[in-house]
């Protein structure tokens, strides 16, 4: 994924950041962009998503555009992984999505 461009699922990234900064006055949307951005290229660069189909990956990548935007994303992020193991809803393969959770997390260094 070349920097400034962003496809999809990952273009989720940057609907979050402007949420983000539309929702908390005091959140710079530029820095937001940068900060979401940066989390799509990594997650991208460092595989964390691969293996899982297209529902699984919208579905992490829309959790972890919340997570981020959270007082503790690491926590987030890591409480994202147990509940899919543990009531994994509509997820096609919940152990795949809890270990992505946890990947994404050592990626983005939470």
């Amino acid at each position: 994924m070349p920097p400034g461009t962003a496809g999809p699922p990952y273009d989720q990234f940057l609907a979050a950041a402007e949420a983000v900064a539309r929702a908390r006055p005091e959140v710079d949307l530029e820095a937001a962009r940068e900060v979401y951005r940066e989390a799509a290229i990594l997650l991208h660069d460092g595989l964390a998503l691969d293996g899982l189909d297209a529902h699984d990956t919208g579905v992490v990548v829309a959790a972890l555009c919340a997570d981020l935007a959270a007082a503790d994303p690491g926590a987030a992020v890591r409480a994202r992984s147990r509940a899919a193991s543990v009531d994994p809803g509509d997820l096609h393969d919940p152990e795949a999505v809890a270990a992505a959770c946890l990947m994404a997390a050592s990626v983005l260094q939470l």
